[in-house]
């Protein structure tokens, strides 16, 4: 890092955790992503990122980093540092430990077991506590970890591609591809921080993805997200290209799927979970718990449309990625992004809130929040 690199990070070090806490999301889940900074005398002492479970926090590593320098520092971390013992020692013990002279953290952390109770042990330790500064860009980098905290489940984003018309493809089916290269690009980037991606029976036997993250600038990637496919009646083909290469793929089913089908799946490297029926479909809150259960923050559903109108009837859909592409498709029968059944008056539609606006390349990208 060159010095002037240095200062400006120094001048406002909460944004280097910030940056420190985004490069690993999804590579850490269940624990949260969490980037620290430890000041001393103006200059960087020390930082560093959570590790994988079982592995340091942020606040740990920064402090290993910086040796005797932490003594008498200032840490910058973006989560309040944790209280209790879980399968690491409590972080507060080691900011004591290591005689850090103040803390300031982004937000509290609203897991159970801690709560403020970090802060409070800080305190009671004579460490002057400040919490605030950069909140809200934490809060989207910890989006999913907030709402697996309070709810148990994760953080459903669904994503979808239409043409200016509102079509995902046309008459006959064929969807490759709406959108442009820079959208294609943005999109393999992301799945690199997710923690699963799903979609539904028909998005497989039409279009026959991968669901990998393959980024188009050639980097390597060190995290795969889990490969979810909805699949009530157990249509997944075996020779099917999610089921293949290293990265790790679930089908969710019914009792309505063939137990032959299932055997052969799980020989072919997949995992089968057997799930509950909501009306002859796979019981979409269970899958979600199912996640939830197994540490999964962030979860992507990319379609299709039957699977996202379903989500969203279910009021289950946590934040939406639309990409809008400057063509028009046409046709009565051509497929729309979000089917099921909707509502009946204007006044009940979902109105996206914290809405942004993102060009890629010809296309935009709009994200938003869904009201709960």
């Amino acid at each position: 890092m060159h010095t002037s690199e240095t200062e400006s990070v120094a001048t406002d070090p909460m944004l280097r955790a910030v940056e420190l806490a985004r490069m690993i999301r999804g590579h850490v889940s269940p624990n949260p992503p969490v980037g620290a900074v430890l000041i001393q005398g103006g200059r960087i002492a020390g930082e560093g990122s959570t590790l994988p479970p079982g592995g340091s926090h942020a606040e740990v590593v920064a402090i290993a980093a910086a040796g005797p320098h932490a003594r008498g520092s200032v840490l910058y971390v973006t989560l309040e540092p944790c209280s209790h013992h879980g399968r690491t020692p409590p972080c507060t013990d080691a900011i004591v430990a290591a005689g850090v002279s103040k803390v300031v953290c982004a937000i509290p952390d609203p897991d159970s077991h801690v709560n403020g109770s970090g802060i409070q042990q800080l305190r009671e330790a004579g460490i002057a506590v400040e919490v605030g500064p950069h909140d809200d860009d934490v809060r989207r980098i910890l989006a999913g970890y907030i709402t697996h905290r309070q709810t148990g489940l994760p953080l459903v984003t669904v994503k979808f591609a239409t043409s200016l018309d509102g079509k995902i493809g046309t008459r006959t089916g064929d969807s490759r591809w709406v959108s442009g290269s820079e959208t294609l690009a943005w999109a393999h980037a992301e799945r690199a921080h997710l923690d699963a991606i799903a979609v539904g029976i028909n998005t497989v036997l039409v279009d026959d993805p991968q669901l990998t993250a393959r980024p188009c600038s050639g980097e390597d990637v060190v995290h795969q997200p889990l490969r979810v496919v909805v699949d009530s009646r157990g249509r997944t083909p075996t020779s099917a290209r999610i089921l293949q290469g290293l990265s790790p793929t679930l089908i969710a089913t019914t009792e309505a799927s063939a137990e032959q089908w299932r055997r052969e799946i799980v020989r072919g490297g997949g995992e089968v979970a057997l799930l509950p029926s909501d009306g002859g479909h796979v019981d979409l809150h269970a899958l979600l718990v199912l996640l939830g259960d197994r540490g999964c923050l962030d979860l992507l559903v990319e379609g299709g449309g039957i699977l996202l109108g379903a989500l969203f009837d279910l009021r289950l859909v946590d934040r939406v990625q639309a990409v809008v592409a400057p063509i028009i498709i046409g046709g009565v029968d051509a497929p729309v992004a979000v089917a099921g059944r909707g509502v009946e008056r204007m006044f009940d539609a979902l109105r996206l809130q914290d809405v942004t606006v993102q060009r890629l390349g010809s296309d935009l990208l709009v994200e938003g929040l869904v009201p709960h």
